[in-house]
This record gives C-alpha cells, sequence and structure tokens, in this order.
C-alpha cells in the first residue's frame, strides 16, 4: 500500500489524468451503448411463472404488455352517445399507434363488464406488443398523448400500467446534489479547510461516476434491475465519501506530526487506506452473497453495487494521495498551520467531547449497554409485522396518472380488479372442458372473488384461461390468502377425475411466488454472508470475541432498520408527506440487498473502531487502555463519516422512488443506529466487559490462520510477542495509565 501511495504522489499528474480517462472513456461507451435494465421479477419453476409461459404459448396476443385506459365522468355516464363516440374513436386510435398489439373496450356485448356500477367510470385494455422493458417511451408517449387528447367537457381520462409508468417525468439530480451539499458543509466543520473538504467528495464523485458509466454498460451483458444504477450511487457516495474522509483525517494527523506532505499521504494510505481496502472487501463479500440465491434479477445488483465500491476503493487509495499533494499544506485550517508554526508538530491527543465519552462508557459499561439494547429493541419491534409483496402503482405519487387510474379502477370497480389473478391449464378434451365450464360457479362462491370471467380457449383448443377478481386490493393479505386458498383447496377438489392442472398467476401471485423463493433462501443467505464477514474479522484480528460481537451487532442493525421501513412504508407513517405514496409491503428483494449493504457497512465502523484499539493492544497489552483510547479518537471521526452517510441516504428520499427511498430509509436509520449506538456505544461497553477476553483466541487457530493484516506490517512482530502470552496473564491488565484522558 505504501509503494502504491508513494508512487500517485510522484506521479500525481499521471493518476489524475487516468482516473479522468477511465470517467470520460466509460460515461461516453455508456451514452453510445445506451441502457438495457430490466425488472424481471419471474423465478423459473413457480407456479405463477408456469402460468405466464402457459398463457404465452396458449394465447400468442396476450404475450406483451398490459396497459389500461381508465375514464370517468363527472356529469352523465360513460355510456352517454358523446362520450361513446369520442372514447370510441379514441381507442381506435390508440389501436393504430405503433407498437399497440390490441385494445379491447367497454362498448359492446363482450365488453359490459369494463363499465362501473354507476356508469361513470369504464375503461379499455391495451396489449402491447412487446414486454415493457421492450418498449420505447416514444411508444409508450404517443398512447398517451392520444388517450390524453380525448379529455374535456366533464370527461377525465388517466392510464396505467408499466409502459404508462416509462412517460412519467424524469427524475432529477435533486437528492444527489442535496446529499453532496450536506456531506460538504459537514466536512468542511470537521476539516476547516477548504481544500480538505472538497477532496473526499471529489474522490467520491470520480469513482462512483465512473461506476454509474459501468453499469450501464453492464445491463447489455447480464440482468441488471433499472433502480441498480440508482443504488450504486447511494452507496457509493455514502462509501466513498467516508473512505475518503478516514484517509484525509490520518494524513492531517501526519501533518500536524511534522510529517512532510508526501510521508503524510504515504502514511495515511499504509495505516488508514489498509483499513478502507478491508472494509470495502466486506462490503463486496456481503453484496456477493446475493449470487449464491441464483436469482438473474439480484446477481446484476449484487455486481453493480460491488462494482461501485470496488471503483470508490480504488480511487480513495489512488487518486486521493495524488490530490492530497497537489494541495499541501492547506489540508491543515490557517488556524492549524499557524498553531504547527508557532509550537511545532506534536501528537494529536484525543480530548473533548469523545474523550469525556470514552471516559463515561469506561465508568458506566453495564448501565449504557443495557440502554443501547433497550433502543435497538425498540426499533426492531416493527419488524415482527414485515410484509413482504411488491409495491404497485397504488403506491405511486398521488399526482401521477398512473396513481389516479389506479384509484379510479379501484372506486368504480373495487380493489381487486387492479390486480386479477390469471388461472390458466392446458385441455385434454371434453371432460376437461365440462369441468371448467362448472369451476365458473365454484370460483363465484369462493370466499374473497368478486368476480369471473368466462373461460377462454386458444385457437387450437388446448389451452385454456379465466380471470379472476378478488374483492381486495393486489398487495393485501386477503389476496394473498385467495392464492393459497384456490392453490391448495378449490382447485385440487376441481380438478379431482380430470386431467387439468390449472396454474394460478397474476400480479399478487407471481410477487407472492417471488417473496416466497427469496424468504425460504434466506436463512442460508444471512448464514453464509456472516461466516465470510466473520472470517475476514477472525484472520484480521486474530480474535474469536471480534467477530461475534460483529455479527450480533450486525444482525440488531438489520433488525432495527427493518423496523424503521415497516413504520414508514408497511404502517404508512409520513409516506404520502414524503411523496412516496401510500402505505404497501415490503419489497421481497429488499430483505437481500439490505442485509448484503448492512453487513457490509455495519463492518466498515467496525473495522476502523476496533482497528484503532488493535494497534493500541498490540503497544501495551492493556485492553481498557486500548478500548478507551480507540473509542476516543475514532468516535469523532466515525460520528463525522456518519452524519455525512445518513444525509447521503436521506437526500435520495428525494428521488420520489418508493424502492430507493425504500433503501435510503433503511440505510440512514441503520447508519444512525450503528455509529450512534452500536460501535460508539455498545460495542465499547461489551469489551469493558469482556477485558482481554476480547483478543483470545485458541493457539491451535492462531498457528493455522493466514496472515492478513489490516496494521502496517511493523505492528505484526509484537502481536506475535503478545501471542505468546499466556491468557492468564494477559487478564492482569495494568490500572495506571500513562495516557489518562483529561475530564
Amino acid at each position: 500500500m505504501a509503494d502504491l501511495a508513494r508512487w500517485c504522489v510522484r506521479h500525481r499528474l499521471i493518476a489524475v489524468l487516468l482516473w479522468l480517462l477511465a470517467f470520460g472513456g466509460a460515461t461516453a461507451a455508456a451514452a453510445v451503448a445506451g441502457s438495457a435494465y430490466s425488472d424481471d421479477y419471474e423465478v423459473p419453476g413457480t407456479e405463477s411463472g408456469r402460468a405466464a409461459e402457459l398463457l404465452q404459448e396458449g394465447f400468442p396476443g396476450l404475450g406483451g404488455d398490459g396497459d389500461t385506459v381508465v375514464w370517468h365522468t363527472t356529469t352523465g355516464t360513460v355510456r352517454a352517445a358523446a362520450v361513446e363516440q369520442t372514447m370510441t374513436r379514441t381507442l381506435g386510435r390508440i389501436a393504430a399507434t405503433p407498437g399497440v398489439a390490441s385494445v379491447s373496450g367497454p362498448y359492446g356485448s363482450r365488453g359490459a363488464h369494463r363499465i362501473s356500477e354507476d356508469g361513470r367510470t369504464a375503461y379499455a385494455d391495451i396489449t402491447f406488443a412487446k414486454q415493457a422493458e421492450d418498449i420505447g417511451k416514444s411508444e409508450a408517449q404517443a398512447v398517451v398523448d392520444t388517450a390524453k387528447s380525448a379529455e374535456g367537457h366533464g370527461l377525465r381520462v388517466e392510464l396505467g400500467g408499466s409502459a404508462i409508468g416509462l412517460t412519467e417525468p424524469p427524475r432529477e439530480h435533486t437528492a444527489e446534489v442535496v446529499g453532496v451539499l450536506v456531506a460538504a458543509v459537514v466536512l468542511f466543520l470537521a476539516f476547516g479547510s477548504l481544500a480538505a473538504s472538497a477532496l473526499p467528495i471529489a474522490t467520491a464523485l470520480v469513482g462512483v461516476g465512473t461506476a454509474y458509466a459501468g453499469i450501464g454498460l453492464l445491463g447489455h451483458a447480464m440482468t441488471v434491475a433499472a433502480f441498480a444504477p440508482m443504488l450504486g450511487m447511494l452507496i457509493g457516495l455514502g462509501v466513498g465519501i467516508d473512505y475518503a474522509l478516514f484517509i484525509v483525517t490520518r494524513h492531517r494527523r501526519g501533518l500536524k506530526r511534522g510529517l512532510s506532505v508526501t510521508e503524510a499521504a504515504v502514511n495515511a494510505v499504509a495505516t488508514t487506506g489498509r483499513a478502507v481496502v478491508f472494509a470495502g472487501a466486506t462490503v463486496c463479500i456481503a453484496l456477493l452473497g446475493m449470487l449464491i440465491l441464483r436469482l438473474s434479477f439480484l446477481n446484476g445488483v449484487a455486481v453493480a453495487a460491488s462494482l461501485t465500491v470496488v471503483l470508490t476503493v480504488a480511487a480513495s487509495v489512488t487518486l486521493l494521495p495524488a490530490l492530497l499533494s497537489y494541495i499541501g499544506p492547506r489540508a491543515l485550517s490557517r488556524r492549524e498551520r499557524r498553531r504547527l508554526a508557532e509550537h511545532g508538530p506534536g501528537p494529536e491527543l484525543p480530548t473533548g467531547l469523545a474523550a469525556r465519552w470514552s471516559a463515561l462508557v469506561e465508568r458506566h459499561p453495564r448501565l449504557l449497554g443495557a440502554l443501547a439494547v433497550a433502543v435497538v429493541a425498540l426499533l426492531a419491534l416493527p419488524a415482527l409485522t414485515l410484509h413482504l409483496g411488491t409495491s404497485d402503482q397504488g403506491n405511486d405519487p398521488r399526482g401521477s396518472t398512473t396513481r389516479k387510474a389506479y384509484d379510479l379502477l379501484a372506486e368504480g370497480f373495487g380493489p381487486g380488479v387492479n390486480g386479477p389473478l390469471t388461472l390458466v391449464t392446458r385441455v385434454a378434451g371434453a371432460g376437461d372442458k365440462l369441468a371448467l365450464d362448472d369451476l365458473d360457479a365454484t370460483l363465484r362462491a369462493t370466499r374473497g372473488v368478486a368476480s369471473v370471467t368466462p373461460v377462454r380457449y386458444g385457437s387450437g383448443g388446448d389451452t385454456a384461461y379465466l380471470t379472476v377478481v378478488p374483492d381486495s386490493a393486489p398487495q393485501s393479505q386477503d389476496t394473498s390468502d385467495l392464492v393459497d386458498r384456490l392453490r391448495t383447496e378449490v382447485l385440487p377438489r376441481a380438478q379431482t377425475g380430470t386431467s387439468l392442472d390449472i396454474a394460478v398467476g397474476g400480479v399478487t401471485a407471481g410477487y407472492d411466488d417471488f417473496a416466497a423463493v427469496i424468504v425460504g433462501k434466506l436463512p442460508w443467505f444471512v448464514g453464509v454472508v456472516i461466516g465470510l464477514g466473520g472470517l475476514l474479522l477472525l484472520v484480521a484480528f486474530r480474535s474469536l470475541g471480534i467477530p461475534l460481537k460483529a455479527a450480533v451487532m450486525n444482525v440488531a442493525a438489520v433488525a432495527a432498520a427493518f423496523g424503521v421501513v415497516v413504520a414508514v412504508f408497511q404502517w404508512g407513517w409520513g409516506s404520502e408527506l414524503l411523496g412516496l405514496g401510500r402505505a404497501g409491503p415490503i419489497e421481497p428483494f429488499l430483505p437481500v440487498i439490505m442485509v448484503s449493504v448492512l453487513f457490509g457497512l455495519s463492518m466498515d465502523y467496525q473495522v476502523f473502531l476496533v482497528s484503532r484499539m488493535y494497534e493500541e493492544w498490540l503497544e501495551t497489552g492493556d485492553n481498557r487502555r486500548a478500548v478507551r483510547i480507540g473509542l476516543a479518537e475514532t468516535s469523532r471521526v466515525i460520528n463525522s463519516a456518519a452524519v455525512i452517510m445518513i444525509s447521503v441516504f436521506l437526500a435520495f428520499v428525494l428521488s420520489g422512488d418508493r424502492v430507493i427511498a425504500m433503501f435510503g430509509i433503511a440505510l440512514a436509520s441503520a447508519v444512525a443506529l450503528d455509529a450512534f449506538v452500536l460501535r460508539t456505544l455498545l460495542v465499547p461497553a461489551l469489551m469493558h466487559l469482556l477485558g482481554a477476553a476480547n483478543w483470545w483466541l485458541p493457539g491451535w487457530l492462531e498457528r493455522r490462520l493466514p496472515r492478513i493484516s489490516i496494521e502496517p506490517p511493523e505492528r505484526r512482530a509484537a502481536h506475535e510477542r503478545l501471542g505468546r502470552i499466556p491468557v492468564d496473564e494477559l487478564r492482569k491488565e495494568q490500572r495506571n495509565d500513562v495516557r489518562d484522558i483529561p475530564g
């Protein structure tokens, strides 16, 4: 690391130009190639997936994206001659629009069910020739413009569906700008130097910008979700600014001790830079743990987010030292430079609030530890009611046409019309057809069913489907219960004595199947992520206690973050005020991605906090002193880093995207809890209570572990010396401390 940093400082112009070339080249390539994102939630082998395949085979015309035009009259009814003529003409023009396969309207004997009982609302089904991810925005916009042209004289027209969602106004970059501005303010307050506060932001922006373009190119090679670039930017800005902050802080400390600019930068990368690389590796391992789920939808998210972290880490240990050499002594504030010139170099001793807090935790570890546990438990309580499902356009902001269309349909036809269930089966003969005809009456009598459409047969007569409209909303638990009831009770009885094998598909069925697959694999996934992260800490800190505590803390942070997310998004505490739509279920992929990201981010603070304690422990063998000094010297920078990361994450709530806002609030709450409760309160309290046992490692394991150390090579000899001291002697802690902290 030292050699790399020294090269970057000596060849600073080349280092900066290489990064600018990478950023510019990736951005240009992404602009030429365009984006190719895909939100494909289908999981092979599920019942809903089989229903979709059967429907596509038997009814090719239904294979494209299905959207809806809804109209509502404020006076009169939709059957009025003027309204019928206007909408019939409009639907004909929509049917002639390029990309539209068919339009089914309400006027005529077969479309009467598309007119509400009060006669004031009607809708038409639009089927595109392609799926939503393959439809151009211009094609969808042409449909919207054509439909909206019919509005006027008491007639209101709204549209819903995945393709229509493409026409919503493009997301502004307000979130990123706000997050960066807040980070700049915090950095300036922490450093007192405009030049020093600008470097972490510049480094993070270059790394994240290169990764953002790279994710766009990645979408052409594998399935990458549409929210992956935003998720990568959210994570990258947070960790990128934080990683650079830690290195700049160490660099400034070196300058205050009298080191030259070059040696201070090299020393910062050789020490704190090691911790940055290690922390970044834990984040990537946690993210890439999603690959074991073997879901293409999540594979792209894992690789995209990991790419962002890798590039931000690389920028922190290469671009940043080059920039530090450019600003020279200006990394210190004017007052700090003046003090250095007047009084000469000296060590920066921990004083002030950080020192007093560290001493307080040392004096009252049991009381403060119990308080921290109570806070975590309280925040985690809402997670017990977690309901997984996928948000739909009913969760869109109130002003969007998709949300208005959703609400009009729910008001006019009942909530279930927004998420009908599709029952599909192969048909072998007359007996099967007779059973399907009888199924109509059975379904109508089933609890939770609002209406049932007649059976439709494919052109070959060997495939049939019918649509069941629930009496509850697509996201409701009642609708999920209906899916289970159909699959386990109603349909098995109806199929008895026939060759029918009816598959239940549709919006809710597909979401439930996707969630079931993820939940089924979640324990294995969490175990792997915890195990790999713990193994890294075990090798780095040569201790059993450190990785065990880290695992428990990470689980606590995840549970509390889930509790906050459930309260805001599932219970609806403030979701409308934040412009995130009404309350609804939590996205089924959120637990997996949250566990990955939060385990990685939580490990960051664990590494930075414990690595400083470990340095002191290797030098003195005094656990009390190591914990107190490590907390006092790192808590201020950890808290500053946490404020920056929280600000960046919360700023993404302004994106207006419900999924990204979920990630933002989840990550912000987890980081806040992690930094202000777990790492600076519960962890040091436990380490004080455990004493020298924190650093215990069985001799047989010590001999077999590889040497991967966070601390510089010169500290390893001290570690080996302490490793030979019996545990009983380690427990005899020295009470005389030559660096008692004032206050």
